[in-house]
């Protein structure tokens, strides 16, 4: 599996302002779902007609944008932040 126990561990060990059990934070989150979605990415460069994998892709990008947007409002700082981490913007 592309996304093993100990990565995801990493990834809300890196972005969570509590540590690796804070899993429910939106920096943790949108860290997870970019993950999953560059790995989708990937597989989609490859497989471009796996339309139930584009579906999935798609609704992954629109949730990830709901997270970024409540953070925008709830903490303008906190947002900039996280995308200057993850490189989101270009």
């Amino acid at each position: 599996m592309y996304l093993s126990l100990e990565k995801k561990k990493e990834l809300f060990k890196e972005f969570s302002h509590k540590g690796e059990a804070d899993t429910g934070s939106v920096e943790g989150q949108v860290a997870l779902f970019t993950f999953r979605i560059k790995h989708l990415t990937e597989h989609m460069k490859e497989n471009r007609k796996d339309f139930a994998t584009e579906r999935s892709l798609v609704l992954l990008v629109g949730k990830r944008r709901k997270l970024l947007d409540y953070l925008a409002k709830k903490d303008i700082t906190r947002y900039r932040e996280l995308i200057k981490k993850l490189n989101l913007r270009k």
